[in-house]
Order: C-alpha cells, then sequence, then structure tokens
C-alpha cells in the first residue's frame, strides 16, 4: 500500500526545505524501494520539496521497461517515466524546469565522479548539491511495518536455530560449513526470503575469529560453536549470534560466556531514547574492561538494521548521535581468546520508550549441545 511511503516521502520533503533544496534525486535502490516500495533492479526517484501540478506529491519515478507491470503495481502513486538511464533521465527532467529544480540534491555517497559528470550535463541549468544521507537519516526510525517485518525476520532466525538444536545438529563430526547450510535452509523454510548475510559458524579456535567464514572443519566435543546469522523478510534483514558449547563446558569456557552475557545485559539496559550511541558502547564495554578483557573486544557493541544488514546508528567508541524510539538495533558484545575460542551473544531490539523491545528471542543461557 502506498500510504507509508507516502508518509515517509512527506517527512523527506521536510527535510528538503530545512535544508534550503529544491529537490533530490535518490538513486540508492534501497532508498527508492524505503520511499516507493518498488523492489526491481533498476530505478530513481525525484523528490520535490514542495507539491507541483502533474504529479500528486512531487515526486517522479523512473524505472526501465523490464519493470513497467510491476511499477504499476507497486509503485501506482506517482508519475512514472519509463527509461533505462533512470538517474539521467531524471536529471533531464530537472534541467527542462530549471525554476522548480534550481538547487536539486543528490546522494553524493552513491554517485561515481563520472556519473556526476553525467547528471550535470543533464541537468544543465540546475545547481546539483551534495546531499548524503538525508533518506538515511529517515531510514534510522522504523515505522510499524518496518518493526513487524523485522518482527517476522527475527522469528525465521529463531525458529531455524530451534531447529538445528531438536534435531541434534550441532554434533561433533559435522562441520561449519554443514551446519551454515542447515541453518540457512532452516530459515528459508520458516519463511526468510534468503539469509541476511554470509551465516557465521566457527567452531573451536576459529570462534575467536569475529568474522569467521565457515570451512570443512568438524565440530568436536569440547568446542565452543559461535554462529551469527539473520533472515530477510520483505526486505528487512535479522541479526543473531547465538554462542552454545558441545560437550560439559570447561570453567575459562563459562568464565567468558558470563562474562559476555552479563556485557550484553549491560548494552541492552542502556538502550534508552536520549541514550549517546558512544553511552551504550561504554556501558556494555565497561563490563568487559573491568573484568580484564578489554582488549579481546574487538568491535564496536552494534549497529542498526533495516533494509540493510548495517545501517546508522552505529554503537561504538567513536560513533555519533543519540538513540530515539523506533531505532533498531544489534547489541553484540564479544570476547575472543585467540587461538583458543570466544563468545559473542547478539540481539536485534527496537528502543521503544521504557525498555527496548526484544526480537531475538532464543535464549542466552549457556546452551550445552
Amino acid at each position: 500500500m502506498p500510504e507509508p511511503h507516502a508518509r515517509r516521502r512527506d517527512a523527506l520533503r521536510a527535510e528538503l526545505s530545512e535544508q534550503g533544496l529544491d529537490a533530490l534525486l535518490v538513486v540508492n535502490l534501497l532508498n527508492v524501494r524505503y520511499l516507493t516500495g518498488f523492489t526491481g533492479s533498476n530505478a530513481a526517484l525525484l523528490v520535490r520539496a514542495t507539491d507541483h501540478a502533474g504529479a500528486e506529491d512531487g515526486t517522479i519515478f523512473c524505472t526501465d521497461g523490464r519493470y513497467l507491470t510491476q511499477a504499476g503495481r507497486q509503485v501506482p502513486d506517482l508519475q512514472q517515466v519509463i527509461e533505462r538511464q533512470s538517474a539521467e533521465a531524471l536529471a533531464t527532467r530537472a534541467g527542462k524546469d530549471t525554476a522548480a529544480y534550481g538547487r536539486t540534491g543528490f546522494e553524493s555517497q552513491h554517485v561515481t565522479v563520472d556519473g556526476l559528470d553525467v547528471l550535470g550535463s543533464a541537468a544543465e541549468g540546475v545547481e546539483l548539491v551534495r546531499a548524503p544521507g538525508l533518506v538515511e537519516r529517515l531510514r534510522q526510525v522504523k515505522d510499524d511495518a518496518e518493526v513487524e517485518a523485522l518482527r517476522m525476520a527475527c522469528a525465521a532466525a529463531d525458529r531455524a536455530l530451534a531447529g538445528l538444536v531438536r534435531h541434534g545438529s550441532l554434533r561433533p563430526g559435522r562441520t561449519e560449513r554443514e551446519v551454515a547450510r542447515e541453518l540457512e535452509d532452516q530459515m528459508l523454510d520458516h519463511g526468510a526470503a534468503k539469509p541476511a548475510f554470509e551465516t557465521i559458524v566457527a567452531a573451536g579456535a576459529n570462534s575467536s575469529i569475529p568474522h569467521h567464514r565457515p570451512t570443512d572443519a568438524p565440530l568436536r566435543v569440547g568446542d565452543f560453536v559461535k554462529m551469527d546469522f539473520g533472515a530477510v523478510v520483505d526486505g528487512y534483514h535479522s541479526d543473531m549470534t547465538r554462542t552454545v558449547v558441545i560437550g560439559q563446558p570447561a570453567d575459562w569456557q563459562r568464565e567468558i560466556y558470563d562474562l559476555v552475557a552479563a556485557a550484553q545485559a549491560a548494552g541492552r539496559a542502556a538502550l534508552r531514547v536520549g541514550a549517546g550511541v558512544r553511552e551504550v558502547d561504554a556501558a556494555s564495554r565497561e563490563v568487559i574492561e573491568n573484568a580484564g578483557y578489554g582488549e579481546q573486544f574487538l568491535h564496536g557493541l552494534g549497529h542498526g538494521v533495516g533494509l540493510d544488514i548495517h545501517e546508522a546508528p552505529a554503537l561504538s567508541k567513536t560513533g555519533d548521535g543519540r538513540l530515539a524510539a523506533g531505532m533498531a538495533v544489534t547489541v553484540e558484545p564479544g570476547v575472543y581468546l585467540a587461538g583458543k575460542g570466544g563468545v559473542r551473544i547478539e540481539d536485534t531490539l527496537v528502543v521503544r520508550e521504557g525498555d527496548p523491545e526484544l526480537l531475538t528471542l532464543t535464549t542466552k543461557q549457556l546452551v550445552v549441545v
């Protein structure tokens, strides 16, 4: 339905007016999807800051002939142009009406130097203004439809892992690659369109590598098995990490697991409306640092999730900004002991007034398989 997309375009128009822009040329496909619902592989959007005659809300959508039927179904509420070079075609439209499009922003983070030359020639007479991140900033706060898609994506991942544990799939002799493939198959069986990213399964010493890629290494008794995975539903990505142990855990394994669990709980508790992203990172990181493992926490605490698997805001020591209600983020501290093993525990949550909403519901107790 066009209503949520129309509301998002309204919010963008308000931002354009505040920035002193007459329009924005949107070329990033995920941003086009966010503003229109279109899911094809070629499109661009020209959004006017104010309504004007000839288009319902001052927006012109462009795609090519392959998507004529799809565009009619997914974007019925906008004026449409059918051209293969979508961004160039819309820049040409702007150049034919310089009074209306005098200062037009463009997504400079998504346009190459050569691409800018093409747009500048097409939009002759228009001042093209760098306007990076305008749509991405709007995307940080999710509406109800987006949160529901995230819930379904998280549920698909939860059910996939539950199936692996229930069927005894995490057992000695199976390889990291076999477990990763089964996790991905299970997510598809539970409603995912595809995995959110390349699934991480890391056993034994490999679990000390934060982004280890699965190999034919077998799972063994005494191993930590770290699994970082997610599902995509309606274009929205979930992200979850759980670490289990095969056989009875050693004392050192319980120690670092309990430490990471405490740090993760502190990070979740710090997810409050108005909290600075660096403060949230620090709340979790201090737990690990105070235990003497600060140098073994090798990455930021978390990141936004949505149409991209990694979106703003970044919860890290160098992040910027404050949390707002409706932001969907991960909280994923880890401790990695090189050559020995590591633990990461990760949830996807939505910032709310009061406590955050937890979307990944798999237990965070240490699971022994």
